[in-house]
């Protein structure tokens, strides 16, 4: 009976195990996929409770600072790998004497310590480098360490040259025959130094005064609310660059030697750190001395500068210019380079009624928006203690497209202020600058949108309905619905202008808003302390500013604070209005000789002529001004 049961158990055994690889060589997907679900949830509930078990007292919520976001598990396994492989990738050319490398601000800004990593990674004694020569510096804040990349020169057992530069030598041009320079900005002043170093006699004409006492009516704008039409930010010698930021980064690199508009810069009294950083920047705190310095050698060189010298009249006989009349009743006489910077309306105007050829072009217009410095450095080195002792002040740069239009952050100051920049009456326009060493509290841009000369028939079309209902205005802009005007661009301007004005108290205490409550379409009870020293008075600048411009920053706004945590915020202000960001006209020239297109002797220069940008692409395309100037007269020489 027992061996039955045995040999029943036996075979039922074995067709169990049959029937088991049968079913195993035909089983069908759901089955499987219950399988697979039971496991996962298995899984699954392993995890929670692991979860609940080691982490749950962790994983709090806890607000997040500006700057600061989760760190994920690749970013903590590559921070470990950071802290565990060499950071500075150091890298020596074939000579044995430049090095590339990157290192930690504590490092780059340190020469001892500097000197130390250069010297063990090229396994020689410390004692042995004489000197380093940075030569390029560029900061590297995209990740949450931040590291400095330097190009630099080691002098092993040698001494460096005494200057990192050449020198341009001017010669005497006292006898030498004159070219008129209009406008003792970049772009004028650097045409002049060019025109020496080519043997010509630069007659430089400024109409407002000496930088020195330009700045007393700098001052009184702040102080009495009182423009001086001739000497303000914007009219004076050295420009609108003087007092500015003196930021010396461009793009238009293709247009000119930028490296030498730097060493110009040097040999003034600059510091040779403009040479090295991938920003440049001098400080309007320096720029003064350095713009003296050049005026001072024009003079030594045989030039000529005048100032409180305004030029009212371009001599034109037979479609070439002969000269200048000027009101102080002078006149001079030659080739004129026209470098009279991008608020000199009055310029426009006589060249339309002149019938010298000009056209409108497009022009950024907005506000400018003042952070606390803190603040955006927390942002942009993600580190809510800020920049730390060796960091500069953070810049930021921010674009994007909305309705068709870029919308753009623009002359970014990190550690500057913002200031009045109106250059004649009923007028409030701000602009920013900084001091050398950045360190106000705040950090302040323009943020503006592009605006085209066909959005004046378009969106812009109720603004300008509205501020053409100004009697007083509207006498001295009959034209503006005329579409051949090219002075409708400049016209747009002034309208926005005045406006700001007028809801500036009539004087240049400036329309303000919090940023957040612009975004919102609410007016700010209250303004926060700001850098603009005449004062502002809260404004809905969402409401009266044209809807163009305003819908088209809140979009940008939105953007950008999505794209950085704490940009957009209350503790920002926003300041109407900024306008001046270009010149909008353009004085037509000829792409290779770069004299006017029917005027001959007329070279149209710089920024306000509608070729540049910023300093250098001013100062660039007042030497190729020059150049043009001197070669013409040397082939009308070579012909007589």
């Amino acid at each position: 009976m027992v061996k039955k049961i045995y040999n029943t158990a036996q075979t039922m055994y074995s067709r169990n195990q049959n029937n088991r690889g049968r079913s195993n060589a035909n089983q069908q997907g759901p089955s499987r996929r219950n399988n697979k679900r039971n496991d996962h949830r298995s899984r699954s509930r392993d995890a929670v409770s692991s979860y609940q078990h080691t982490d749950s007292g962790k994983k709090k919520f806890t607000p997040r600072q500006p700057g600061q976001r989760l760190e994920s598990r690749p970013e903590r396994e590559e921070r470990m790998n950071e802290l565990e492989t060499p950071s500075n990738q150091f890298r020596l050319d074939e000579t044995g004497k430049r090095v590339s490398l990157r290192v930690t601000p504590d490092v780059a800004y340190n020469e001892e310590r500097l000197k130390r990593v250069i010297a063990d990674e090229m396994r020689i004694d410390v004692r042995t480098i004489n000197a380093l020569r940075i030569r390029k510096r560029s900061i590297d804040a995209r990740q949450r360490t931040i590291y400095v990349n330097l190009t630099l020169d080691t002098y092993i057992n040698e001494m460096p040259p005494q200057l990192d530069f050449e020198p341009v030598r001017y010669q005497d041009v006292s006898r030498a025959p004159r070219v008129i320079v209009v406008g003792a900005g970049p772009g004028g002043l650097f045409a002049a130094l060019r025109l020496i170093e080519l043997g010509k006699r630069p007659i430089v004409l400024e109409r407002g005064k000496d930088v020195h006492e330009r700045r007393k009516d700098i001052a009184r704008i702040s102080r009495e609310h009182k423009v001086d039409a001739e000497s303000n930010y914007s009219f004076g010698e050295g420009g609108a660059g003087a007092y500015s930021d003196g930021k010396l980064y461009t793009r238009s690199k293709k247009r000119g030697n930028v490296e030498k508009i730097l060493r110009v810069f040097c040999q003034f009294g600059a510091s040779t750190d403009i040479l090295v950083d991938a920003h440049p920047h001098i400080g309007t705190d320096r720029l003064p001395r350095i713009i003296e310095n050049m005026r001072n050698q024009i003079i030594a060189c045989g030039g000529e500068v005048h100032f409180n010298t305004r030029v009212d009249r371009l001599v034109v006989e037979n479609n070439e210019v002969r000269g200048v009349e000027c009101n102080t009743g002078e006149s001079f006489h030659g080739s004129v380079i026209l470098a009279t910077g991008h608020s000199a309306r009055d310029v426009y105007r006589h060249l339309y009624a002149s019938g010298i050829a000009i056209e409108q072009k497009g022009i950024a217009v907005g506000v400018r928006l003042e952070h606390p410095s803190q603040l955006i450095d927390q942002i942009q080195y993600h580190n809510r203690e800020g920049r730390g002792k060796y960091l500069p002040a953070a810049e930021y740069s921010y674009v994007t497209q909305s309705g068709g239009r870029g919308v753009y952050s623009f002359c970014m100051c990190p550690g500057g202020i913002v200031v009045p920049a109106a250059s004649g009456p009923q007028q409030l326009v701000v602009n920013g600058m900084s001091p050398s060493l950045r360190n106000s509290a705040w950090s302040n841009s323009g943020m503006v949108v592009e605006t085209r000369p066909e959005d004046l028939d378009g969106e812009l079309a109720p603004f300008m309905t509205e501020a053409m209902a100004d009697g007083t205005f509207a006498e001295t802009h009959q034209d503006i619905n005329d579409p051949t005007n090219p002075l409708r661009m400049m016209y747009f301007q002034e309208a926005l202008e005045k406006a700001c004005w007028q809801q500036g108290n009539r004087s240049q205490t400036a329309p303000a808003q919090r940023m957040a409550d612009f975004v919102n379409g609410r007016l700010s009870y209250d303004l926060p302390r700001s850098s603009y020293t005449p004062g502002l008075v809260s404004s809905p600048l969402h409401f009266w500013m044209p809807r163009f411009i305003t819908s088209r920053l809140i979009e940008g706004f939105n953007a950008f604070g999505r794209r950085s945590r704490g940009f957009l915020t209350n503790e920002a202000i926003l300041i109407a209005a900024e306008t001046r960001t270009s010149s909008p006209v353009r004085i037509l020239r000829d792409n290779e000789t770069l004299c006017h297109v029917t005027v001959r002797g007329l070279y149209p220069c710089g920024e306000g002529a509608g070729y540049a940008g910023g300093i250098v692409s001013a100062a660039i395309d007042g030497e190729r001004c020059a150049e043009a100037a001197a070669n013409a007269y040397n082939k009308l020489k070579f012909r007589i």
